[in-house]
């Protein structure tokens, strides 16, 4: 991510694409193991530091994709638990807010502990545009407010790490 490179000494962003897990099941789950995409996905988060979730809202929620992700990595064993995490959400009137609230309630069941501040809601659909047509953020205000939120994400995710 283009943010890190220019200003977060230490921190790296890395994607990682959700859309090829399979229906969360446990009739795949075989001696302990997962399908090959789960298991591939699971290595990801069990080798990360902290996350950043980045997600619009679906009806009062998270997005059926990263609710399924989500679950995947709960199952035994849990490789959310005792990480850091910061959400930054984009939608209408509320910036998504109602999945960030629900995706915090998610993360205290799979021992998943979230910066509490900064908070960031993008109001998407307001003017001045947030995004270009590629998806790309322009907009200069939001990403002083995204840096702040991956600089206190860095430092919880360092004292969480001392602490453990």
């Amino acid at each position: 991510m283009e943010i890190c490179k220019d200003s977060i000494k230490g921190m790296e962003i890395e994607y990682v694409d959700i859309s090829s897990l399979p229906f969360t099941n446990e009739d795949l789950e075989v001696n302990g193991t997962y399908p090959d995409d789960v298991e591939f996905f699971r290595k990801k988060i069990e080798e990360a530091d902290c996350f950043l979730f980045a997600s619009p809202e679906y009806n009062y929620s998270v997005t059926a994709p990263l609710k399924n992700a989500i679950d995947w990595a709960s199952r035994p064993p849990n490789v959310w638990a005792d990480k850091s995490a910061a959400i930054v959400s984009a939608g209408g009137n509320f910036g998504g807010g109602r999945a960030h609230y629900h995706l915090r309630q998610i993360g205290i069941y799979i021992d998943l502990h979230f910066i509490n501040k900064p908070e960031l809601f993008v109001f998407a659909f307001e003017s001045p545009p947030k995004f270009d047509s590629n998806g790309v953020l322009i907009h200069e205000e939001t990403k002083h407010k995204l840096k702040a939120v991956l600089l206190a994400l860095q430092a919880f995710a360092l004292r969480l790490k001392r602490q453990v």
